[in-house]
């Protein structure tokens, strides 16, 4: 599977169910659907801001608060005025919400999107019916800032799944382009989506693994900290599984292909995120369990308030005001926000942080932990190594001239040992020293000549084969590696 055919299948996210039938729009391609999303963004922010700068001449209209900050502007046809400010933002920036309500009906789930629909439009025509001559006065400004603060709730929302979404698409881009496959006795360079299980292929140091696959020759350390968190990277020899995505660091593999396309373990990981951020928690089911019966409640006390009123005065239009203010108060203007903001902002944090949430129920529920327990020592690091102690069997050398050799051997090395030790000589400030003849020892270490002596250094592993004994018991230092240097084959 090519990283496009990744992207094809994991950009398919279903972002807000109602925007996505407002729009209307198939996704045939990863990209597409991207691109789809950030146009929705676009479209939901020009809603917002839009429909914000209307409002403010609907607010300085409204007689409620004129007569609450004590002033007043009248002028022939205003009320005309209000009534057509008011109805480019009912349908313009209440748009989203009405076309939400006719899913929501269609699915036979009214929600928050009925609950919204419905407050904004009994507030409209009740309001414009006291324009055209129905006694009380209007609800236009509720009805301008609910829609306001409801297109700011969904904006926000939609931005923090699309930075879950770039979360996934940096997943996907573990994968390289392309790999090299063994065909008729040469090693030719294919794309990842034409190799197929048990191909054999060719995985050259410092190069991403690019499928699920087994060692048949070769050893080397790779680096699986993507996929697993451990820093430290693991050593593989033939037989070992290799994953997908992991960095392969200073050996040449040749490696039997196993899993390819969807069935890599990377292809289920990135299932697994997917569905988590399509799932929806214990809160927000919550959420839109209370706003299934805010809706029902709304609707029944509405329609008792009127039936009540008109039977206690028999005045209708008394009746019908005291229905419209029932409604629009009922609808809940921090409900709407509230929760979209907070899954939108802890979606949008972890994501950033690398923290993809596998089951957002257990995420919420993570507030409860008061212990931790981890059982993988190797992955509570800074994910580099370092010199841990050093130790001088010989009182010719110090520490520094340990180092120096060490270093100037270890400088051509892509080993992760090496890196650490190469750090150390910075800190030291001293330096690399003259060296020829250098050459790497396979799954040993690494030797050459300084000063015309034959310096290595090597893994404990040689120093039992050549059977070297070290002269003291080493400080206890968890979970490192020992490497030991030898000159002239003294340790």
């Amino acid at each position: 599977m090519s990283k496009k055919d990744y992207h094809d299948r994991h950009e398919k996210h279903k972002g807000h169910e109602n925007h996505e039938s407002n729009e209307g729009h198939e996704d045939h391609d990863g990209q597409d659907h991207h691109n789809h999303h950030e146009m929705m963004i676009k479209d939901f922010k020009r809603r917002f801001f839009i429909s914000l700068i209307v409002t403010i001449p609907i607010l300085i209209l409204s007689p409620m608060i004129q007569e609450w900050f004590n002033f007043s502007i009248e002028f022939t046809g205003d009320g005309y005025v209000l009534f057509a400010l008011s109805t480019f933002i009912y349908f313009y920036g209440g748009w989203p919400f009405l076309t939400g309500l006719k899913d929501e009906l269609k699915e036979k789930k009214p929600g928050m999107m009925t609950l919204i629909a419905m407050a904004i439009s009994v507030a409209y025509f009740y309001s414009t019916a006291t324009v055209f001559g129905l006694e009380g006065s209007d609800f236009f400004w509720e009805l301008a800032t609910l829609i306001d603060i409801m297109l700011l709730g969904h904006w926000i929302e939609m931005r923090a799944v699309m930075s879950a979404s770039s979360a996934l698409d940096k997943l996907a881009e573990l994968m390289p382009n392309t790999a090299h496959l063994f065909k008729d006795g040469d090693v030719v360079e294919v794309d990842i989506s034409e190799l197929k299980s048990e191909d054999k292929i060719l995985i050259k140091p410092g190069e991403k693994i690019p499928a699920d696959g087994i060692i048949v020759k070769g050893s080397s350390y790779i680096n699986e900290s993507m996929l697993t968190g451990e820093s430290k990277p693991v050593e593989k020899s033939k037989g070992d599984k290799l994953i997908g995505g992991s960095i392969n660091k200073d050996g040449s593999l040749e490696v039997e292909v196993k899993n390819i396309g969807k069935d890599t373990y990377l292809s289920k990981v990135i299932d697994m995120v997917e569905r988590a951020q399509e799932s929806k928690s214990k809160t927000q089911n919550l959420a839109d369990r209370a706003a299934f019966w805010l809706t029902i409640i709304t609707l029944t006390v509405g329609f008792a308030t009127l039936i009540i009123w008109y039977l206690i005065t028999g005045d209708f239009t008394f009746a019908i005001a005291r229905m419209a203010t029932v409604m629009v108060i009922a609808c809940p203007h921090a409900l709407g926000l509230a929760m979209p903001l907070v899954v939108a902002t802890s979606t949008a944090q972890s994501a950033k942080n690398g923290l993809l949430i596998r089951n957002r129920t257990q995420f919420e529920n993570s507030r409860k932990i008061d212990t931790l327990v981890f059982d993988k020592t190797g992955t509570l690091t800074h994910g580099e190594f370092g010199v841990n102690f050093i130790e001088v069997f010989d009182d010719e050398y110090t520490e520094e001239k340990v180092i120096e050799m060490a270093a100037t051997l270890e400088n051509n090395s892509e080993h992760p040992i090496a890196t650490g030790i190469m750090e150390r000589l910075e800190e030291m400030n001293l330096s690399i020293l003259e060296m020829d003849d250098f050459q790497a020892i396979k799954g040993k270490g690494v030797e050459g000549k300084i000063d015309d002596k034959d310096v290595m250094v090597v893994s404990p592993g040689y120093l039992r084969e050549e059977n070297i004994k070290v002269p003291k018991e080493l400080p206890a230092h968890g979970v490192s590696t020992d490497v030991f240097l030898l000159v002239g084959g003294k340790l």
